[in-house]
């Protein structure tokens, strides 16, 4: 199979085939006729397995890992388990982070009606930043 049609099979686009090609995560036989690249069955799973993978959060470093130790004939279920609960705490902590920083935005936001704008002195930037109080 080409390009396209592998792209089609395993729902992505002709690029990422492209691009998961030129690093290797798949590696597609080349034609002894024309010099292309042919894909097969195999290549479609790896695509497919790459495809969720993503959309579980994995990079492609990890996606890499994975595939080696199944290549290996070890399983990567242990890492797979690992990874995606570290994933797990970064998300739930940078959400956190993100939500603080959101009420903090909104804080700001009241606060500054109630100021005019200011003009830089030398000792002043901008007022609005300057008088910000969190408590």
């Amino acid at each position: 199979m080409n390009v396209r049609d592998v792209a089609v099979l395993a729902n992505v686009k002709p690029e990422v085939v492209r691009y998961y090609s030129r690093i290797r995560l798949i590696t597609p036989h080349k034609s002894k006729k024309n010099g292309y690249k042919l894909y097969g069955d195999d290549d479609i799973s790896r695509l497919i397995f790459i495809r969720k993978s993503k959309e579980l959060g994995y990079t492609l470093n990890e996606i890499r890992n994975i595939l080696s130790h199944a290549n290996a004939g070890k399983s990567p279920c242990p890492m797979v388990r690992e990874i995606i609960e570290n994933r797990i705490d970064d998300n739930r902590q940078r959400l956190d982070d993100m939500l603080d920083l959101q009420q903090r935005m909104e804080i700001a936001v009241e606060q500054w009606k109630q100021l005019p704008d200011g003009m830089p002195d030398g000792d002043s930037v901008c007022v609005l930043i300057e008088s910000f109080i969190h408590e």
